[in-house]
């Protein structure tokens, strides 16, 4: 990320004849995927997107912080501007918006609504700042599964929901490559949750930087291999036509060929390069012109708001819109583009996904297995129990250490494995850093036969009573395995956290809120355990001082 006056004929006519089949938000004719391509499902007209990247003051990319405050302005949640903006942005042709990160418990349906009564579909990031994938630290917990899954619940009964991003920009380069197989877990799971649930189909896709030394094992790897684990839609942050380029000197025509033969719809997920000033946008006609028409589905602009990094179309002061000079150039682009593509019925998608890439020097991430599923009833079964957990007197600043020493003790820390580059992967390694913590205290505890000297760690490490948790802990708790390195195959039911979208979703939400309710009690630290490698350098240390008891 960096830091289309009506919308299309086709969707504006949509709108204009969408039935209400709720008192909450207005239809929009769902987009459906076939091949490559997108459509409307009624009419099977093929869609091509164009969309304008809408939030304010958001910085994600692959890096997360540990504060679980709102850190972001849900661009969706005051309606006032929202209604707004939308006048502009279909002076800007606008048929979809991407959102960053919106907050799950608050209703959005009046957005929602005014945004199909404009023909306007949105695609919605599912992390946030500091609940994303960490590309220095990736992990996928059962803190993230609760997030993705809420903002599913939230958003899935609009049928202005075009689809959703498990990331942007996690991988960036060939040293944090295995991040990649956390963000096609999630990937994978979410998928499966929004079946689970009984929505309607809706895209789950990843938007990537333009990377030159990993753009082409980025999208072969979330393309390859079992299609319930692989991207619906692909997201390509690309900016290298900047100024009066054109198709081959902006390696557009690369670009495009590499994409002919994708197996899922591809699109640009931001573009506008400013490197020169003002932006006039020549790149609109070559990506919805006759030589990329047939490969990409259209694009979204970076960005509608003015902010320090300069991408804005507009400069917004309270109530006031003013349109800036690129504003008024990309308005003059797009009345310029006619594109009409084929019709769903006569569409026969011939192409096939990719061969997942080998693992080398510019590519880290294992194509399987994947992590685990999170289950946050398999992480609280655990928890209940062990006989020694974490202290409730324990710093979290010192995780780090701690888990350097424990680790360095033998085996304890195998059921929290998490490696994307092994495919190494703990049933517990998709727990919180406390419940991983307190697996590896126990871990040593019963290796050293529970003696209570092995459950200190300097005061960080407690005895409790350990209790069973019943015959569904026991089931859970035998599928992982006694030294946690087997496989569960139970899935969890979600979480519910989310405000439902219309009255469809409402009871599916209250059963999910059931099933999860247990974890709102158990201590943790939401920004994931460590990295492996950091581990395993740690206990290489802290191992040469263990005292043997």
């Amino acid at each position: 990320m960096r830091g289309f006056g009506v919308a299309s004929a086709t969707a504006a006519a949509i709108a204009a004849t969408s039935l209400f089949v709720s008192t909450v938000a207005a239809d929009l004719d769902p987009i459906v995927i076939k091949g490559s391509k997108f459509f409307y499902k009624t009419n099977g007209t093929q869609f091509y997107i164009k969309g304008v990247a809408y939030q304010q003051n958001y910085d994600g990319n692959g890096t997360s912080g540990s504060d679980t405050s709102t850190d972001y302005t849900d661009p969706l949640a005051d309606i006032s501007t929202v209604k707004r903006d939308i006048p502009y942005l279909q002076q800007l042709y606008t048929n979809t918006i991407r959102v960053y990160a919106i907050d799950p418990t608050v209703d959005h349906s009046e957005a929602m609504s005014a945004l199909a009564d404009a023909g306007i579909y949105v695609i919605s990031d599912l992390s946030s700042p500091s609940e994303s994938i960490d590309r220095s630290d990736p992990a996928w917990t059962d803190t993230l599964f609760a997030r993705y899954t809420a903002v599913v619940d939230n958003m899935a009964n609009y049928t202005n929901t075009l689809g959703f991003f498990a990331g942007n920009e996690v991988s960036n380069a060939p040293n944090n490559t295995d991040a990649s197989a956390f963000v096609k877990a999630a990937v994978r799971d979410t998928k499966a949750y929004i079946a689970q649930q009984g929505y309607r189909t809706i895209g789950v896709g990843y938007a990537t930087n333009d990377d030159a030394d990993i753009r082409v094992d980025m999208a072969d790897y979330f393309n390859c291999g079992d299609q319930s684990d692989a991207i619906d839609f692909w997201g390509y942050n690309i900016y290298s036509w900047c100024g009066d380029s054109s198709y081959t000197e902006s390696g557009y025509d690369v670009r495009t060929e590499e994409f002919s033969t994708y197996s899922v719809p591809s699109f640009f997920a931001e573009y506008g390069c400013n490197s020169v000033e003002p932006r006039t946008f020549t790149e609109v006609q070559a990506l919805y012109g006759s030589q990329m028409a047939p490969v990409w589905s259209g694009g979204i602009v970076y960005m509608y708001f003015q902010e320090a990094n300069d991408y804005g179309l507009v400069t917004v002061s309270g109530d006031t819109v003013t349109t800036n000079q690129d504003f008024k150039n990309l308005a003059s682009q797009l009345s310029n583009v006619t594109v009409s593509g084929t019709q769903m019925s006569a569409y026969t998608p011939t192409n096939s996904a990719a061969s997942c890439p080998t693992e080398g020097s510019s590519w880290a991430a294992k194509a399987t297995p994947l992590p685990p599923t999170p289950n946050e009833q398999l992480c609280t079964c655990m928890m209940e129990s062990l006989g020694c957990t974490v202290s409730s007197s324990a710093d979290t600043d010192n995780y780090g250490t701690l888990f350097g020493e424990v680790c360095g003790y033998g085996d304890a820390c195998d059921g929290i494995a998490a490696n994307g580059t092994t495919g190494d992967y703990g049933a517990y390694g998709m727990c919180n850093s406390t419940q991983q913590l307190a697996y590896a205290f126990n871990a040593y505890y019963a290796a050293q036969s529970s003696v209570a000297s092995a459950c200190d760690f300097n005061g960080a490490a407690a005895t409790k009573a350990a209790t069973s948790g019943g015959s569904t802990c026991s089931s859970l708790m035998a599928e992982a395995g006694t030294a946690g390195t087997g496989t569960v195959t139970s899935q969890p039911t979600g979480t519910g956290s989310g405000s439902s979208s219309g009255s469809s979703g409402s009871a599916s939400s209250a059963a999910s809120s059931s099933a999860g309710a247990t974890m709102n009690t158990v201590l943790g630290v939401e920004s994931g355990v460590l990295p492996m490698v950091f581990i395993v350098t740690m206990a290489a240390v802290s191992g040469m001082g263990m005292i043997l008891l």
